[in-house]
C-alpha cells in the first residue's frame, strides 16, 4: 500500500452537460495509463448518503426551503467523504466525483439565493478542508442540457430562470477559482470535451 494521497477530481455543470459520459470516459484513459480509479457521485456515493439522495431528488419542487435542504445534501456529503471519498484518496487512489460542493454553491447559493457564507460554513463543519484537485465544470446552453437531461427528477422541473442562475452560478466559481476549477464548453461533440478534459489533466496533474 502507498502512503501517498490520490487525487480527487470533480465534475460539475447543469442538467444534461454530459458529465456521467465524461467521467466514464476518463476513468478509461486514466485506468489505460496504470491509475487505480474509483468513481462516485452526490449526493449519494455511500450507503448513508444514497438513502438521503431519494430526499433530495424526487417529491415535488417546493419539498425543502433552500436551508434545509443544504444542511440534508452537506449531511450526505459528509458520509460519502468519511465512508467514500477519504478512504480511497488514502489508499492513494484516483477518485472521481459527479458533483461536490460546488453544485451545492451554485443550486442553493446562486440557484435557490441562500448565503453563500452560510455553505462556507457548512462545509468547513461537514469536511473541513477538503477540495478537488481539479474541478471540471461542464458549460453548455440551458436549453440545450435541458433537452439532453434523459430523466427529469426534482430538480430539472425547477423551470428555465432558475437554471439560468446556476449556470451564471458555475461561471462565477469558475471565475472565483482559476487554479482549481477548469471551464469546458460542452456544446460541443463528446469527443471534443473529452480530448479537452484529458489535455488540462495532462498540464496540471
Amino acid at each position: 500500500m502507498t502512503s501517498k494521497r490520490g487525487i480527487f477530481i470533480t465534475l460539475e455543470g447543469g442538467e444534461g452537460a454530459g458529465k456521467t459520459t465524461q467521467i466514464q470516459r476518463l476513468k478509461n484513459k486514466l485506468e489505460s495509463a496504470g491509475k487505480k480509479v474509483v468513481t462516485t457521485r452526490e449526493p449519494g456515493g455511500s450507503a448513508g448518503a444514497e438513502a438521503i439522495r431519494k430526499l433530495l431528488v424526487e417529491g415535488d419542487t417546493h419539498r425543502w426551503d433552500p436551508m434545509t435542504e443544504a444542511m440534508l445534501l452537506y449531511a450526505a456529503r459528509r458520509d460519502h467523504v468519511e465512508k467514500s471519498v477519504a478512504p480511497a484518496l488514502a489508499r492513494g487512489e484516483w477518485v472521481i466525483s459527479d458533483r461536490f460542493y460546488d453544485s451545492s454553491t451554485a443550486y442553493q447559493g446562486y440557484g435557490q439565493g441562500l448565503s453563500l457564507s452560510i455553505l462556507d460554513e457548512l462545509r468547513k463543519l461537514s469536511i473541513g478542508d477538503l477540495k478537488p484537485d481539479v474541478t471540471f465544470i461542464l458549460d453548455l446552453p440551458v436549453e440545450v442540457g435541458l433537452k439532453r437531461a434523459a430523466v427529469e427528477q426534482r430538480y430539472e422541473r425547477m423551470g428555465i430562470p432558475f437554471h439560468e442562475k446556476l449556470r451564471q452560478g458555475f461561471l462565477a466559481i469558475a471565475k472565483a477559482e482559476p487554479a482549481r476549477v477548469k471551464l469546458v464548453d460542452a456544446n460541443q461533440p463528446v469527443e471534443a470535451v473529452e480530448t479537452a478534459i484529458w489535455k488540462i489533466i495532462q498540464e496540471t496533474l
